[in-house]
């Protein structure tokens, strides 16, 4: 799943999503702390193309984009929204495809504005990024080009773009480019996106991940080609961090850390492990390293830490080709200790 797949519902309980097979599927809190639910198929018995995203909105809606085939070597994106973690999600509605028509251009993304409006950027087959947005009230308008095709024919999009809601309601994405990053941003809440920053710099494609960490600004986490893991905010120059732990895009969660703002990133690492960082929100100069935890996690393991109900740390493992699912939340003493790793 590209993007956040830990959610916290309005009623505060944790919701996971994966993808398996053809299909995506959901686990839900029974209640909040409590229980899980088995796992449950989203949306249907349509088929899809494991290669979805989810993007959370401020009122705790979850959507979920993802493609399904539509005929030979044809593609078509289909949306659906998860109000609350016990109940069903809707069925998958067919939104289109940002060629009109043709095969699966890349993984989306999805992000959600102040009003609820889920925001969809997939890649188009001319290496640009499209944008489908919700309507206020329902229907979705047209679909956006966010570039000319000359533009999208240099730049050439590589990798999942990374989607992102500033607290200010403001939507922006950053997709990882030939020789760099490019960002686009909303100049107020419900306007376009518009081409923002770009920043020349070794990234490697699929390692982006986009967070919320001030008032009106996003921090765009990704990986170099050295294996730097490093964080960037437009107006200012990339900042390495710390050594990536392993392949793919770290997960992110600005949390309260012993009375500090911080930012937890959490990652499986390559010797199979469960690993979690944390500076300083805004302050990487700071410094960070890699703590593990928990035993070793199967080969397609993701981890993801999110808020609970109460507001504090909490993480999970998530393995989509055996269905594994384990969950760790904060001690109650001073610094980052976590307890011992529950299988749910």
């Amino acid at each position: 799943m590209n993007g956040d797949w830990l959610l916290r519902g309005r009623d505060g309980r944790l919701t996971v999503y994966l993808p398996s097979d053809d299909a995506v599927l959901c686990r839900a809190e029974l209640a909040p702390g409590g229980p899980w639910e088995p796992p449950r198929r989203i949306g249907g018995d349509q088929r899809l193309i494991p290669d979805a995203a989810v993007g959370q909105g401020a009122d705790g809606y979850a959507h979920l984009v993802a493609w399904r085939p539509t005929g030979s070597g044809q593609a078509g994106l289909v949306h659906s929204t998860h109000f609350r973690p016990r109940l069903a999600p809707l069925d998958w509605q067919p939104v289109g495809h940002p060629d009109k028509k043709g095969e699966r251009t890349g993984t989306p993304a999805v992000a959600v504005d102040a009003r609820g409006r889920a925001h969809v950027f997939v890649a188009t087959a001319a290496g640009g990024i499209g944008l489908l947005a919700q309507k206020e009230k329902g229907g979705w308008e047209p679909w956006r080009m966010l570039d000319t095709e000359e533009e999208a024919g240099r730049a050439g999009v590589r990798g999942a773009p990374a989607a992102v809601t500033a607290a200010s309601g403001r939507i922006e994405v950053y997709a990882a480019v030939r020789g760099g990053i490019r960002h686009w941003a909303q100049p107020e809440p419900g306007a376009p996106p518009v081409p923002g920053e770009s920043v020349e710099v070794p990234v490697r494609p699929g390692t982006l991940r986009a967070l919320a960490t001030s008032a009106d600004r996003t921090t765009c986490y990704f990986t170099d080609e050295n294996g730097e893991l490093c964080a960037w905010r437009p107006g200012q120059e990339p900042v390495p961090l710390l050594a990536s732990a392993g392949p793919g895009p770290v997960s992110a969660v600005r949390c309260v850390i012993d009375g500090h703002d911080c930012t937890l990133l959490a990652q499986r690492s390559a010797s199979g492990r469960a690993v979690f960082a944390a500076h300083p929100t805004e302050q990487e100069a700071a410094g960070a390293w890699w703590t593990a935890s928990g035993p070793a996690l199967p080969a397609d393991a993701r981890v993801a830490p999110a808020l609970d109900e109460h507001g504090e740390v909490v993480a999970a493992a998530l393995s989509p080709s055996t269905g594994m699912l384990r969950l760790t939340r904060r001690k109650d003493e001073p610094g980052l200790a976590l307890r011992a790793w529950q299988e749910v």
